[in-house]
């Protein structure tokens, strides 16, 4: 393994500067790129389909979702007969997408440090990388499982909308933000114990008060600014315009989600920073 760009004292004060941030996470790039492929390959390390079931969990997942929504419950998106089933799955699987990367690293985030205590005590180690490293993890599966929506999309309507190669730009205000919570959450779990269980009950809800198994139009107006307040329901409504509607994303509304991102990664950066020096104490 790559050792780090630089020594770490656990009880050291840590700059906390965006630019440090930056500059940081660039010198412990390989670091951060091995841990990153050994998170992936780890997780289905001693199964006999190994990195198989990163397509096929959200394949299943996309099924059950389906047919309790568009058969059980009869949710529709604005069509009629057998192809609204169709069109269903995909716009439901965009939200699922961008949740499940959202969900990934917020719900592994509190237990980071606790599960690597002796990178805290033992060895000179970059703690702030953990929850980049858990972001990249979670952004591979989230590729699969946009490549498996594109090769859907292809399947059932015979061509792939363009705009998809923007799907980056739209992810990337999230992956900012969800980075900023997360190191926020990785520090806050080694202090009190219960964010963990908090925040997966958080995560919970926001699945479903965010517009994936149901489109805003079919909320109440006075529900729809609540909805409009979830961080997640801007993201995935640029992501299906970009993905099954074919249109450009708001440019505008990322560059100011962008911006209020940065302000929070910076802040969570930050707040690890300064309270790191704590770790070895409690752990």
């Amino acid at each position: 393994m790559t050792k780090p760009a630089a020594a770490v004292n656990p009880h050291a004060g840590q700059p906390t500067s965006l630019i440090a941030m930056i500059k940081s996470l660039w010198s412990n790039r390989q670091l951060i790129l091995q841990m990153t492929r050994r998170e992936v390959v780890g997780r289905y390390k001693g199964s006999v389909l190994g990195l198989v079931w990163s397509f096929l969990t959200p394949i299943l997942m996309l099924a059950v979702y389906t047919f309790v929504f568009s058969v059980v419950f009869k949710a529709r998106w604005g069509t009629d007969g057998d192809e609204s089933k169709t069109q269903f799955a995909l716009v439901l699987f965009v939200g699922m997408i961008v949740h499940g990367l959202f969900a990934e690293v917020l719900n592994r985030a509190p237990g980071l440090i606790l599960s690597n205590v002796n990178y805290v005590k033992k060895v000179v180690f970059p703690l702030h990388v953990l929850p980049v490293i858990t972001m990249g993890a979670a952004l591979f599966h989230a590729s699969i499982s946009l490549i498996v929506l594109l090769i859907a999309f292809v399947l059932f309507n015979g061509y792939l909308q363009w705009t998809a190669i923007f799907i980056p730009f739209v992810l990337m205000p999230l992956v900012i933000l969800t980075l900023g919570v997360a190191w926020m959450l990785a520090s806050l779990g080694v202090f009190l114990r219960d964010v963990g269980q908090t925040v997966g009950i958080i995560t919970t809800v926001m699945l479903f008060l965010a517009p994936i198994f149901y489109p805003i139009t079919a909320l109440p107006e006075e529900i729809r600014p609540w909805i409009m307040a979830n961080p997640l329901t801007f993201i995935i409504e640029e992501a299906r315009k970009v993905l099954i509607l074919g249109h450009m994303p708001d440019w505008a509304g990322l560059g100011v989600y962008t911006f209020a991102a940065t302000a929070v990664a910076s802040a969570g950066f930050a707040w690890f920073q300064k309270t790191r020096k704590g770790f070895a104490d409690v752990l």
